[in-house]
């Protein structure tokens, strides 16, 4: 089967409208992701360490930032972007005890959910949005938008859902991406 290829008029940023979303590390995709939504208007957060080498960079990108456990309690929608090995621990310690249902737990890769290292909450929702590039080359890409909207190019992702209780609700996976 064929892979569907979807293109900015498929997302509906109305999904996000209201709501608050938090991205945990701001490396390679957490600084394309924050600043991303940022730029598409969406309410975005970012979440570190007291002490990261980062905060000050969040900063001049003029997004907000707190520590994890205040992004993860205060956000909707959390992305966790710290490294496969951080992941499992900064979950437990920071995010999951700001965890409840109706909140959306999302991925940039599927180690964490696929090998059993992070096991959400019942009534969270759980989704993955993977560019195959690294962050640079996405934000690149947003920035270029015009240019590349007419190519009808963008870096590439994959998108999955494993789990998604609140299947009535619009799904937040189609524009976070953006």
């Amino acid at each position: 089967m064929p892979a569907k290829i979807y293109y900015d008029k498929d997302t509906n940023l109305g999904v996000l409208e209201g709501k608050k979303v938090g991205v945990i590390g701001y490396g390679s995709q957490g600084h394309a992701h924050a600043q991303n939504l940022k730029d598409s208007g969406v309410q975005v957060s970012v979440g570190l360490y007291p002490d990261s080498k980062s905060w000050s960079r969040v900063q001049e990108a003029g997004i907000a930032v707190g520590t994890v456990d205040d992004v993860a309690r205060d956000s909707d929608v959390i992305m966790m972007l710290v490294p496969d090995q951080l992941t499992k621990q900064v979950y437990e310690e920071h995010v999951l005890p700001h965890m409840e249902p109706g909140k959306t737990l999302m991925f940039a890769h599927g180690f964490n959910i696929h090998f059993n290292q992070i096991a959400p909450l019942p009534g969270v929702d759980v989704s993955m949005i993977a560019p195959k590039g690294p962050g640079h080359l996405v934000r690149a890409r947003l920035r270029c938008r015009p240019r590349w909207h007419t190519a009808r190019a963008s870096a590439p992702r994959a998108r999955a859902s494993s789990r998604r209780p609140s299947a009535r609700r619009p799904r937040p996976t189609s524009s976070v991406s953006r």
